[in-house]
């Protein structure tokens, strides 16, 4: 796809690169910007055209955020968007990350290279309002960049953004808010007493007690099995060998299977 301006500068429709390149061969259009490429028509306005709704639509991601120009047509069953211009936009985040972390670095090798006494930094600097991390910034950065120049060259007239629709932290607690969505089910408890507290210093299989303990996964980590709480067992020492690779269900133990889910 070609962008296409008219003798003002105005966008006009994007056309295929085959009519781009007719109308530069017969002298219609002269190349008006190399990146992205750029044609301007001599003989158009934008008044004089015939201009289709275009919607700009934008899926962010943590290193890739999608961005899609669709063309949109209303018919009886309702609006059908059809792709025009697509391209993946891969963030600089960990890249970022890693900027600071060296900056980091070479800061404290400084401030230790000093014998003399300065005042610790990091006590004494307040955190702006709407203030986000570097990484998080410049992925929004690229979102908004490429928004701005895509609108430009283009007559989109409404841009859609895919959010996730689910909050599922909300779901289970409708009271969350603030830091709660940092603190999990297991904040401020070791794993394993966490475990031992929950099964009653009892294996979760033959129920013995009095013996070595062993965190067991209902579903092993080997078949897709997350470290959730939920997830984890406690397990004697046969009972978990015996139990191997099979989950819960497959080792005849349903009713451990169904804390999983």
């Amino acid at each position: 796809m070609v962008f296409v301006v008219d003798q003002k500068k105005h966008p006009l429709m994007p056309c295929t690169p085959k009519r781009a390149r007719l109308l530069l061969k017969r002298g219609r259009a002269v190349v008006h910007r190399v990146q992205p490429f750029v044609i301007r028509l001599k003989d158009r306005r934008v008044e004089d055209a015939a201009l289709q709704p275009l919607a700009l639509k934008v899926d962010p991601g943590s290193k890739t955020t999608g961005i899609t120009l669709a063309r949109v047509e209303q018919t009886e069953e309702g609006a059908i968007h059809h792709a025009v211009f697509l391209c993946e936009v891969s963030h600089r985040g960990e890249q970022v990350h890693a900027h600071k972390v060296t900056q980091r670095n070479a800061r404290r090798r400084r401030r230790c290279a000093n014998l003399r006494y300065r005042a610790p930094r990091f006590d004494n600097r307040r955190i702006p309002g709407g203030w986000l991390p570097p990484s998080l910034l410049s992925r929004v950065g690229n979102a908004v960049t490429w928004a701005h120049r895509l609108t430009r060259w283009s007559p989109a007239r409404s841009i859609e953004v895919e959010r996730v629709r689910f909050d599922t932290q909300l779901l289970q607690n409708p009271e969350i808010s603030g830091t709660q969505y940092q603190q999990g089910a297991r904040a401020g408890w070791e794993t394993r007493a966490y475990v031992l507290i929950k099964y009653e210093y009892r294996c979760a299989y033959c129920r013995k007690t009095g013996c070595p303990f062993e965190l067991d996964h209902i579903l092993p980590r080997s078949r897709g099995g997350s470290e959730r709480i939920a997830n984890l067992a406690l397990a004697c020492h046969g009972c978990n060998a015996a139990k191997g690779n099979q989950t819960a269900l497959e080792f005849g133990h349903p009713e451990v299977e169904a804390q999983a889910k």
